[in-house]
């Protein structure tokens, strides 16, 4: 069989996800897999219509597609991204129509679920018969049981191909039909107080966003700035080149506008609402090379503090893996996700409602510097770069390992001394039967609400 593997690494051939796709080749030798280098080779991509149409032809002649890449910031590649939009844009989707597929991704688990369902949606949206996912540790080729594993699951995906088998549909087609929205309804002006603003969108073109942003615009008293994703000087995505690493220096230092644009707009606001339109289950591929190009600040959190907002058209509510991205996107950051407008209402004034509503509570939340506590989203995932920064990847994130000290992220509960003690004298007293009863059946309750039930009762906190 020849299957077709779109390689979604900017890093192409030397990328750690082709490493399993050229040990898959080895032990597979009776398949061909073809490796098209999508997201290193978009500019040639998307410029040449020769190129292009030689990726389709090869898709349409393959029995499958492999769609294999790492994780960026939450998601795929700003550039994979780019070529998914390019598949639907041109209307080529019947090449992918039937084809089994299957995605390999490699990170270090870091939301690759978020990346994963991305994609899965994607697949179905093109009618593929998606087969399975296998996602992988950056280095777990190194361990034999994975090995073992990933041959297994590529087994599958061949005897899927070969035995016509029936694949399951995870997504349903997204319906969505919205109003032409125009402002209607007018609030009293909102008093900014010394707060700095700032609108960040990918595009004026999509007129109902246009009016979202200028009716939101329009809430305050004073001027809220708005900048233009598409008018910023930006060279190109992030290249995977891990120079950032060292003290969050990025190879595009000097040579475009994006990181003045970033350091000098974003880290001074004290607010900051992100306005885009959804392509094909996500925020535009421009949205997401600000997000690629955002990680010059590494695993460090950069916006922490801030009161962020999302003004969206499009189907948002259809698409929870990409609330979900957002939402965990925010949390990671520590700033304060205030919300969610979308110009999915029946009317116009519902919008400029919630447009007013979502205005004032920014401007609220900002002035007393609330911030919600974070779920799993936000906690889950920063120990996930805690560990990886501690032990692994610490070099290169030299930067990265400076700042968890100083933010005391290296906050391991083995340092909690008072806890070991305690729990080490529960642990040995459980073994005798009778006192085990006890704190089991009559102690238990009671003495996990002790210590909140003394603070609640000191009138002096």
């Amino acid at each position: 069989m020849k299957i077709i593997v779109l390689n979604g690494s900017p890093k192409g051939d030397i990328s750690v996800t082709m490493q399993y796709i050229n040990y898959i080749q080895k032990k597979f030798k009776q398949h061909e897999l073809k490796i098209i280098n999508i997201s290193q080779r978009i500019n040639q991509i998307e410029k040449d219509k020769e190129a292009f149409e030689s990726i389709i032809s090869d898709v349409k002649s393959g029995d499958g597609v492999i769609w294999a890449f790492p994780l960026y910031v939450f998601t795929v590649h700003s550039n994979y991204q780019r070529f998914i939009e390019l598949i639907f844009e041109r209307d080529v989707e019947d090449a992918f129509q039937g084809k089994y597929t299957s995605v390999l991704a490699t990170s270090i688990h870091f939301f690759d679920h978020t990346a994963i369902n991305y994609i899965n949606s994607i697949c179905n949206d093109l009618n593929m018969n998606y087969v399975d996912y296998f996602s992988l540790h950056m280095y777990d080729l190194e361990k034999e049981d994975i090995r073992k594993n990933l041959l297994k699951f590529v087994q599958n995906y061949f005897d899927a191909i070969e035995n016509e088998v029936i694949t399951l549909k995870n997504y349903s087609p997204v319906k969505y039909s919205t109003i032409s929205y125009i402002p209607e309804f007018t609030h009293d002006k909102i008093d900014v107080l010394n707060k700095k603003i700032v609108i960040v969108a990918d595009s004026l073109e999509n007129i109902n966003l246009k009016n979202m942003i200028d009716k939101f615009r329009s809430s305050f008293s004073q001027s809220i700035e708005l900048v233009n994703l598409q008018d910023i000087n930006t060279k190109g995505s992030c290249v995977g080149c891990l120079k950032c690493g060292y003290n969050y220096e990025c190879v595009y230092t000097n040579k475009d506008d994006f990181i003045n644009f970033y350091n000098s707009k974003l880290k001074t606001a004290d607010i900051i609402v992100f306005a885009g339109t959804i392509k094909y289950r996500h925020l535009s591929s421009i949205w997401k090379r600000f997000f690629d190009r955002g990680f010059f600040n590494t695993h460090t959190p950069s916006l922490s503090g801030k009161q962020i907002g999302f003004i969206i058209s499009g189907p948002l509510n259809q698409m929870p893996n990409s609330r979900q991205i957002l939402e965990s996107y925010t949390q990671w950051q520590g700033s304060n996700l205030v919300g969610f407008i979308t110009d999915e209402y029946d009317t116009s004034i519902e919008i400029d409602k919630q447009l007013h509503a979502f205005a004032y509570n920014l401007i609220k939340l900002s002035t007393v510097n609330y911030s919600k506590p974070t779920t799993f989203l936000g906690v889950a995932g920063m120990k996930i770069f805690r560990d990886e920064i501690w032990g692994k990847i610490r070099f290169p994130f030299i930067a990265d390992h400076k700042a968890y000290k100083a933010l005391n992220v290296y906050d391991f509960p083995q340092k909690n001394y008072k806890s070991r003690i305690i729990n080490s004298i529960l642990i040995l007293m459980s073994k005798f039967p009778p006192i085990r009863k006890e704190i089991y059946s009559n102690k238990m309750k009671s003495s996990m609400i002790e210590p909140l039930k003394k603070i609640v009762e000191d009138e002096t906190v």
